[in-house]
């Protein structure tokens, strides 16, 4: 497919001193921009999906279970005994 476009003179700058700096066509500086941004666009909407998917999910208690697991794993994991999850603050901060 051929397309024609009229680009702004800071992005046609922008696109040519890629070229310079990449040895490569404008073209193909410019192809290689726009496949990065729909694969970036693709992880994105996969990922929201993904989390969707979670928020959805209505097995509550596995949620909390979870939650729980992974604040115990975390406190455990530390150097000092300062907790990332005190349970002074549940419902406050976190």
């Amino acid at each position: 497919m051929t397309l024609t476009l009229n680009l702004p003179s800071e992005i046609e700058q922008y696109l040519l001193q890629e070229a310079n700096r990449q040895g490569l066509s404008i073209e193909s500086v410019t192809l290689q921009l726009l496949k990065s941004l729909i694969l970036l666009r693709q992880k994105q909407t996969e990922a929201v999906n993904l989390l969707q998917s979670w928020i959805d999910d209505e097995d509550i208690e596995e949620q909390q279970e979870t939650g729980q697991y992974l604040i115990s794993t975390l406190d455990k994991d530390r150097l000092s005994d300062r907790k990332f999850f005190p349970v002074e603050m549940k419902g406050l901060t976190w």
